[in-house]
C-alpha cells in the first residue's frame, strides 16, 4: 500500500521503502545504526499472557532478521471497552517479559478502543551499518538454514477448529515463544549473506522475496524441512489458514514456471511450505565454508537449526525431494 509513495531519499536511511525488507535501518554514526519495525495482530492463542509474549517475540524477530540487537519497544494495542482490565494487564505483562528476555525494555506505547483485540510492538534495535543483513544478500553457492520448524499456522488453525490436541498446540506455542536472538547471533558470527524471518508469507513467500531481491535462486529439499509435531497430520486434514492459498497464488504469479515442485514431493508438504507462520524461524544463508559450523554453534547454545537447501545462480525456486 505504501509503494505509490516515492521512497524518501536520505543518505542516512540505509534500508527503507526503496527495497522491501523486514525493518528500516537508519545510520546515526559511522559505527551505529538503529533498526526500526512495528508488528501487531489479533490473538493466536486463548491465554492473554502467552498471546502478548508471542506477539512481542514476533515483532522483535524483524530486528533479528536485520542482524540487530533489541534496545527498547513501544506497545501498540486495541481492546474492546468491555474487556476486563486484568486480561489486558496480562497481555502487556507477557509482552514486557518477553522484551526483557531479549535484553530490552518497554518504554511506552499507545492504545485505542477496538472491537477486535490487537497487540504488538514498535521495536527499536541497533546494528553496525556495515553488518546489516538484508533479504537481497543471497549468493550462489550459499547454504540455507532455518532456525525453527514449520507448522504454527496449521496448528493454531486446528486449535481454533478444536481439532489440535493440547500437546500439539503447546509445541507450537513453545516454538512461537522462542526468540530468534540466537539465530541472529550465529548468523552474524558466521558471516551470513542474507536473512529474513518466516511469518505471514510462509517459507516460499519470504524465500521468494529473497530470491527476487538477490537476483539468484534457491533449491529447497523437502525431506530436510523441519515440521512441528502434529502439524503434518493437521495439514493432511486440511487445517490450513486462509493465508496459505493466498501465499501460494502470489508465489505462482510472481515466479510462474520458475517455481517447480518435484512430483515426488507430497502436495501437503508444498502447502506447508506456503502456509503462514507466526513468530517463525530465521531463514539465512552462509558461505559453504561456514555451513558446517552453524549447527554446532546452535547446539552449543542449546537450540536447533536446520540446513534446508542451497542458493543457485538460476533465478528460480525448486522444491525437491
Amino acid at each position: 500500500m505504501l509503494k505509490p509513495a516515492d521512497p524518501a531519499a536520505h543518505e542516512a536511511l540505509l534500508v527503507g521503502l526503496g527495497r522491501a525488507d523486514d525493518a528500516a535501518v537508519y545510520r546515526l554514526a559511522p559505527d551505529l545504526a538503529i533498526v526500526e519495525t512495528v508488528d501487531f495482530f489479533p490473538p493466536v492463542v486463548d491465554d492473554a499472557y502467552t498471546w502478548g509474549a508471542i506477539a512481542a517475540a514476533n515483532a522483535m524477530s524483524d530486528v533479528y532478521a536485520m542482524g540487530g540487537q533489541v534496545l527498547f519497544a513501544l506497545a501498540i494495542a486495541g481492546f474492546p471497552r468491555e474487556l476486563p482490565k486484568a486480561v489486558i494487564r496480562e497481555v502487556f505483562r507477557g509482552g514486557a517479559e518477553k522484551v526483557a528476555e531479549a535484553g530490552g525494555v518497554i518504554a511506552g506505547g499507545h492504545t485505542v478502543v477496538d472491537n477486535e483485540p490487537k497487540y504488538g510492538l514498535c521495536v527499536t534495535g541497533r546494528v553496525h551499518p556495515d553488518r546489516v543483513l538484508t533479504k537481497g544478500g543471497l549468493r550462489a553457492g550459499d547454504r540455507l538454514f532455518l532456525s525453527k520448524p514449520l507448522g504454527t499456522g496449521v496448528i493454531t488453525t486446528g486449535a481454533k477448529n478444536d481439532v489440535a490436541s493440547a500437546d500439539v498446540l503447546d509445541g507450537a506455542v513453545q516454538s512461537m515463544l522462542r526468540l530468534n536472538r540466537v539465530a541472529a547471533e550465529v548468523a552474524c558470527e558466521r558471516g551470513a549473506h542474507g536473512a529474513t524471518d518466516i511469518t505471514g508469507f510462509g517459507l516460499l513467500g519470504h524465500l521468494g522475496e529473497m530470491v527476487e531481491a538477490s537476483g539468484v535462486g534457491a533449491i529447497i529439499r523437502a525431506s530436510r524441512l523441519p515440521v512441528l509435531p502434529g502439524a503434518l497430520a493437521l495439514a493432511e486434514q486440511g487445517q490450513f489458514s486462509g493465508g496459505m492459498k493466498r501465499n501460494r497464488r502470489h508465489v505462482d504469479a510472481v515466479f510462474g514456471p520458475r517455481l517447480t515442485v518435484d512430483a515426488s514431493v507430497p502436495e501437503v508438504v508444498a502447502s506447508l511450505a506456503a502456509e503462514s507462520e507466526t513468530s517463525g524461524g530465521l531463514l539465512f544463508s552462509v558461505a559453504p565454508a561456514e555451513a558446517s559450523r552453524v549447527l554446532d554453534d546452535f547446539a552449543k547454545r542449546g537450540e536447533e537449526c536446520f540446513e534446508i537447501g542451497e542458493v543457485i545462480a538460476d533465478r528460480a525456486i525448486r522444491l525437491l525431494a
